[in-house]
């Protein structure tokens, strides 16, 4: 069994391996090769969250399992929100094969599966991004973004205007031009993020322009609310997983109040394979719920370890 610690992850993942990684497992995941098994998620008080997520792919020899969760109260330890791990088992034996450090996996894996609905579902002339949120993970969401279109412009929002100087500094990087903006200035964006923690919606419907692709990745848990109900009868809806949307994803607030069905939602990963189509025409609103699923972790996961296992790093032990 390997230990790969959390200080290896950045030297054997890179964010363009994880948008592969992403473009594969959501590609399985449509074939029927791959499947998520039921999440477990728990509430242990003061916003703190904890539980696992995992799953098969039958085709890439990958099982495992995500143990992590969210505490608020990380940043005054020094430490992120986010904790996590990844434990990989030989589908055949069941033995373990690997433990792999999960935090920073869990933000390339998140922010490439935003960058990959961009890639698939955004126009292709999109010019001006809207972020909303600046917490930790908004810059892995901004860097992935930028990737895969050409933006000229960020607008950005937060809660807590100060924090905003973190995706300043990753648009200063890439030499693109930032912008604080209240969010009716969203209304001039092409494709907005939403990466929040919030329980009660920031982006109304007001301001979303016709054309527009939004990646709502910070909802996964139920009673979380990043967007608008409303927005969903407006537009074309994708999602990494339809099980997870209309339980504890973005979809769940929409579904609840019959604004949409589990039928209206479209995987993500069919549109990858060619199954399904994605955007139909430059004035539809698209959608992609990000409900984070365990496959996911498990992509990354494996991509770490076979990094590690061809440059002899981490750890091997008898267990």
């Amino acid at each position: 069994m390997y230990i790969i610690p959390e200080s290896l992850i950045a030297d054997l993942v890179s964010a363009e391996d994880a948008f592969e990684a992403m473009r594969g497992c959501f590609a399985a995941m449509a074939d029927g090769d791959a499947y998520n098994f039921p999440v477990i998620r728990e509430a242990l008080g003061e916003g703190r969250q904890y539980g696992f997520k995992s799953g098969f792919d039958r085709a890439g020899a990958v099982m495992g399992v995500k143990s992590g969760g969210y505490f608020p109260g990380n940043a005054a330890r020094g430490l992120i929100n986010h904790q996590s791990c990844v434990l990989l088992f030989d589908p055949e034996t069941g033995r373990p094969t690997a433990m792999v450090g999960g935090n920073l996996l869990t933000a390339l894996r998140t922010a490439a599966a935003s960058a990959l609905s961009i890639d698939q579902l955004a126009r292709p002339d999109a010019q001006v991004l809207g972020m909303v949120g600046a917490g930790h993970q908004s810059a892995f969401q901004l860097r992935a973004a930028l990737q895969v279109r050409e933006f000229t412009g960020v607008l950005g929002w937060n809660r807590n205007p100060d924090r905003l100087s973190r995706l300043a500094e990753v648009c200063a990087e890439a030499g693109v031009e930032f912008t604080p903006v209240d969010l009716a200035a969203m209304q001039e964006a092409d494709v907005i993020i939403t990466i929040t923690s919030s329980n009660a919606a920031s982006l109304l419907t007001d301001h979303v322009s016709a054309g527009c692709h939004i990646s709502a990745m910070g909802t996964d848990t139920i009673g979380k609310q990043e967007i608008d109900p409303a927005l969903f009868a407006r537009a074309a809806v994708f999602t990494d997983e339809v099980a997870q949307s209309v339980t504890i994803g973005e979809a769940q607030h929409a579904v609840a109040q019959g604004l949409i069905g589990r039928e209206d939602i479209t995987p993500l990963g069919a549109v990858v394979t060619g199954a399904a189509k994605g955007r139909v025409s430059p004035d539809q609103i698209t959608i992609f719920d990000g409900t984070g699923v365990g496959l996911q972790d498990l992509a990354v996961a494996q991509t770490a370890l076979s990094r590690a296992r061809a440059q002899g790093l981490g750890s091997e032990v008898v267990f």
